[in-house]
């Protein structure tokens, strides 16, 4: 294990439920976690992000992201379609996505393995629940395993 403290890495979010963005914001506060937070709404801006195109540009306000937490379904582009463009750019395929959605389906969980997802979490019911997947994310992905250098 790590001798230093987590690393300070970026997270981004992609969510289009409000209450569920607010929810995940809470949860990493409640955790104590100091990584940065961005957000998008949807796969298009996801993937606007990561290729820094139209509103996200400036390299310097939204850098490449060390870790990606994504739900699956998403307007205009959906999480399995914008998990697969990652997947295949040699530049963006080294980033770590994490599923976070409300999904159970066998199937969401084979095809979005298949794609190369890192992890598949169910979103649970409870704040407390989910306040403690947020500390195992950050113990797992920020102290535990060795991620590429951004």
């Amino acid at each position: 294990m790590r001798d230093n403290l987590t690393r300070s890495i970026e997270l981004l979010i992609a969510d289009d439920d409000a209450e569920d963005r607010g929810l995940i914001r809470d949860a990493f506060i409640e955790s104590r976690l100091t990584n940065t937070l961005k957000f998008v709404e949807d796969g298009e801006q996801l993937i606007d992000y990561l290729f820094n195109r139209g509103a996200y540009a400036d390299k310097q306000k939204f850098p490449k992201p060390g870790l990606i937490l994504l739900d699956l379904n998403m307007p205009r582009k959906d999480g399995r379609e914008a998990l697969r463009e990652i997947k295949n750019d040699e530049h963006l395929r080294s980033i770590p996505v994490i599923i976070l959605t409300t999904s159970k389906a066998e199937e969401d969980i084979l095809k979005t393995y298949n794609l190369g997802v890192s992890s598949f979490i169910t979103k649970p019911v409870r704040f407390e629940s989910l306040v403690d997947i947020m500390k195992t994310i950050n113990k797992y992905w920020l102290e535990i395993v060795e991620l590429p250098a951004s």
